[in-house]
């Protein structure tokens, strides 16, 4: 489902040029859940840029679903392929504060065209799915940690994608919160069969998945 080969990460100033991932390899299964793990600063956060297309390497080729992506394509044609494929979690959420619930998960759709109708009865949908059809008109100021998150997974899976990118989903939500979290990723991971690249310092939630990449120094160590 995922490959990345020979991946390289420079950033580099008029003073310095720092490696942020060094010749990493790696491939992710489909239906793997997969966690990559490392102290802050290691890399991860950039790799899962990488793979979701929202940063480009130094050097090195990602793969996708059997294609090999070209990072020099235009903007409008990578957020296509990001719309189409890609589902990503954050560890702030990203909700637009000014956007109920119900529009903030249906905003992915209203980008593929999508009528409005049909946009509101998909949302109505995933939100019922993830235990929130009693706050689709709530603001997101209005709604708890835990719930954010859980309106960020709906919006991540409204537009059925085969990977999602999570970056550190539980880490601003307490244990019970981040308990159904993990629970509802699981779930995704069974049920929908989703490939899920999840970045974490839990290492108990980093258990529970099929496999641990660890990075240090922007290398992969094991």
């Amino acid at each position: 489902m995922i490959k990345l080969s020979g991946i390289n990460k420079i950033y580099r100033t008029n003073e310095i040029e720092t490696q942020a991932l060094e010749n990493v390899n790696l491939e992710v299964k489909t239906g793997e859940f997969l966690s990559i793990m490392g102290p802050s600063g290691c890399g991860k956060s950039t790799l899962l840029n990488i793979i979701g297309l929202l940063d480009s390497p130094s050097s090195g080729t990602i793969e996708i679903n059997g294609k090999l992506i070209d990072t020099k394509m235009s903007d409008k044609a990578l957020a296509k392929f990001r719309n189409e494929t890609l589902g990503f979690v954050f560890q702030s959420f990203h909700l637009i504060p000014s956007l109920n619930v119900i529009d903030n998960v249906q905003l992915p759709l209203m980008y593929r065209g999508i009528s409005h109708k049909e946009s509101i009865e998909r949302a109505k949908a995933v939100l019922n799915r993830v235990g929130l059809s009693h706050r689709l008109h709530h603001m997101p100021s209005q709604l708890s940690g835990g719930q954010c998150q859980r309106v960020a997974i709906a919006r991540a899976i409204i537009g059925q994608p085969q990977i999602i990118l999570t970056d550190e989903p539980t880490g601003n939500l307490d244990s019970k919160m981040g308990t159904e979290v993990m629970a509802l990723l699981h779930q995704l991971n069974v049920d929908d069969h989703c490939t899920i690249v999840m970045v974490t310092h839990n290492e108990e939630q980093a258990k529970q998945t099929s496999r641990i990449v660890r990075f240090f120094d922007g290398r992969q160590v094991q």
